[in-house]
């Protein structure tokens, strides 16, 4: 029994394939039209959609020439809702964590719009924590990219005061740990809520290359 619950989680263990059951969950469509809802293309959907198939999360069924899919027997809706509501409290977890962080270090985070109005206030340190690989296709302007990993050594070259971290999301986590790491060792430092998602969200452009 343990090894086909191992199965099952293997099998919906794949972000595209989930994006595929939440869209055949609407109700039976065409690989085409699912393709194109999931952001994927046509072979790669149908290739996703194959391994739902054979582990019975789906059934196909062929109109002319086009072939038609729909959710396999079973509570398959219930068990999309209940991962849904799994990851919402994961999130909601995560968020009380971070903040319960924050207050027992007194660390404060500052919004988008008020790392806005200091850029064009004062001078401030930005740092991008995230890996090289996220920060080469789009960071905020005039960061510098000090993956969480290496900041330990290279956080002698910043300036002791003015400085702001930031990961790719509010949830994330390394920029909460960059915060306490810099505090730790001296540093006035301060969290973004947020990375280049909010800053664009906010109506401001992003940078794309190395540091």
């Amino acid at each position: 029994m343990l090894a086909q619950f191992a199965d099952i989680a293997k099998t919906l263990g794949n972000p595209q394939r989930l994006a595929l059951l939440e869209q055949l969950s609407q109700g039976e469509m065409a690989v085409e039209r699912l393709a194109e809802l999931a952001q994927l293309s046509v072979a790669n959907a149908s290739q996703h959609l194959q391994t739902l198939k054979s582990g019975g999360f789906v059934t196909a069924r062929r109109q002319g020439k086009q072939m038609l899919y729909r959710l396999g027997a079973g509570p398959l809706t219930e068990v999309l809702a209940a991962l849904r509501n799994y990851a919402e409290f994961q999130r909601r977890a995560l968020q009380q964590t971070l903040a319960l962080d924050f207050q027992s270090l007194k660390l404060e985070a500052i919004t988008v719009a008020e790392l806005r109005r200091r850029m064009a206030e004062q001078s401030i340190t930005l740092v991008d924590v995230r890996s090289e690989a996220e920060f080469a296709p789009a960071h905020i302007p005039g960061s510098v990219n000090i993956p969480i990993a290496k900041l330990q050594s290279r956080m002698r070259k910043l300036p002791k005061t003015d400085i702001v971290a930031y990961c790719r999301d509010p949830y994330c986590i390394s920029s909460t740990q960059a915060v306490e790491l810099l505090v730790s060792h001296g540093y006035q430092a301060q969290r973004l809520v947020g990375g280049v998602p909010e800053w664009e969200q906010a109506g401001m452009v992003s940078e794309k290359g190395g540091a």
